[in-house]
């Protein structure tokens, strides 16, 4: 029998397939739009300026300065560029620090944005927003921050390199991965977060080996769509937590970070909720899904531990106590030896190991 449950579903409209990108111009006459900014990073500025001279007028200006995290700075710098341009319109073209300027933007302006993500983290079908302000990352969540357009085009990854491509998909299975235990998971989402890990653990090892490989970017795409739709449509937990108190206070990148933390946190979790971490174990086809995320990471030249991708070893106590101090909803309550540990096997690169009820 079919437990009681509550879905809400997001609005917004997706455009999938090869060669979507030359849909844009009409997507931004849809919402109505003539004077679209162009939002992008410094490394992709060539490319946006490419993006920008094909939209025949329908964009008024180009803004590079996206930077991961969403400083406060930066969206107060793009905002006096939306305000002389006289935009009506944003349109992220890049990855999760691009799609977190825009949202900054329209939650501050009510603007409808255009994403169109060119890695695999998810974040252009939520309705969250991480914003830092003195090295503090915190999160919100509102229908104003939700892209009304999504383009995903296959064309826009190839180019992505291997390690990029890997961590931003286990970035994209972490949504999927807290989304089948969060506290009010429900069947239709779980089926989402299922389907979006199986799709995603399979291509991940065929980009690694084939960057050029169409069909497992495509399904890469897939995977990460229904990921970040998970991700809009329930809560969080200790995983998310921990990614973003740990981005904050030591500037890490956002997807490695997401790469090192999940088999931890995973392994934290599993004796809270042994189901939940058997649905992941199987759409990735291994017996163990901690272990079987810590390889494949290796398989996809990811990094595996924290002190790789810069967090010094004396902030691991720093790190506790913040994530402690204001968390996030989790099925396994948090001990505090219990997630320095998490940290500090994360930090040294240690395999997931589980922490029984009564060790923390």
């Amino acid at each position: 029998m079919m437990h009681s449950f509550i879905y809400t579903a997001l609005p917004g409209r997706v455009v999938f397939g090869s060669g979507a990108l030359k849909q844009l111009s009409e997507e931004i006459g849809r919402l109505g739009a003539k004077r679209a900014l162009l939002l992008t990073t410094a490394n992709r500025k060539a490319n946006g300026e490419a993006l920008l001279a094909s939209l025949d007028g329908s964009a008024a200006a180009l803004y590079s300065k996206a930077t991961m995290h969403t400083p406060i700075d930066v969206t107060e710098d793009a905002l006096a560029e939306v305000r002389r341009v006289e935009a009506d319109c944003l349109v992220a073209f890049g990855g999760g620090s691009t799609i977190g300027l825009a949202k900054a933007i329209a939650l501050r302006t009510g603007l409808p944005q255009i994403a169109i993500p060119t890695t695999y983290a998810g974040s252009e079908m939520t309705p969250i927003l991480g914003e830092t302000r003195d090295w503090r990352k915190t999160t919100q969540k509102s229908m104003k921050v939700l892209p009304e357009v999504v383009i995903y085009d296959v064309e826009l990854t190839l180019t992505l390199p291997k390690r990029l491509s890997g961590t931003s998909g286990i970035n994209a299975i972490a949504h999927s991965a807290e989304a089948l235990y969060a506290e009010d998971a429900n069947p239709v989402v779980s089926a989402l977060a299922v389907e979006s890990i199986a799709a995603l653990g399979s291509a991940l090892p065929r980009i690694a080996e084939n960057l050029a490989d169409r069909d497992a970017r495509s399904d890469a795409q897939y995977g990460a769509f229904l990921a970040g739709a998970c991700l809009g449509s329930v809560g969080m937990a200790l995983h998310h937590k921990l990614c973003h108190t740990l981005g904050g206070l030591f500037d890490l990148p956002h997807a490695d970070t997401h790469s090192v933390i999940l088999p931890h946190t995973l392994a934290y979790n599993a004796p809270a909720v042994p189901k939940a971490i058997a649905r992941i174990a199987g759409a990735l086809g291994v017996a163990d899904a901690p272990q079987g995320l810590f390889e494949l990471s290796r398989k996809v030249g990811a990094p595996r531990a924290l002190k790789e991708i810069g967090m010094p070893e004396e902030g691991i106590d720093q790190a506790t106590d913040l994530a402690l101090s204001n968390p996030y909803w989790n099925p396994r309550p948090l001990e505090r030896q219990g997630i320095r540990n998490l940290i500090a096997g994360a930090w040294a690169g240690e395999e997931p190991f589980a922490v029984n009820e009564g060790d923390g």
